[in-house]
């Protein structure tokens, strides 16, 4: 079974994360054996207060990476972009980045 941590890995900070905050979208790197429903409960779970009205996941491709002769990529991830209903508490981790 496994845990909320576990299941959320950590928050994303971009410029392009970031500016999805006025809309409460929230970004996290998350396991990538997850779906949707674990990733809502997570969230819910680690933030009280905040309710969950989507997810969106995208699988991300390990980038090409090349040190002189040697070529090989970085790991593959997946990332999650949260959408908090109208009515939930806004979480207090991303608003201190603004």
């Amino acid at each position: 079974m496994k845990t909320a941590y576990d299941v959320v890995l950590k928050p994303v900070i971009t410029e392009e994360s970031m500016a999805g905050l006025m809309i409460k979208k929230y970004t996290f790197k998350v396991a990538k054996d997850a779906n949707k429903i674990e990733i809502a409960k997570a969230i819910e779970e680690l933030f009280p207060g905040t309710k969950v009205a989507k997810v969106n996941t995208i699988n991300v491709r390990g980038q090409k990476r090349r040190q002189g002769y040697n070529v090989g990529y970085t790991p593959s991830w997946k990332k999650a972009i949260v959408t908090l209903t109208e009515d939930s508490k806004e979480i207090e981790f991303f608003n201190d980045m603004m």
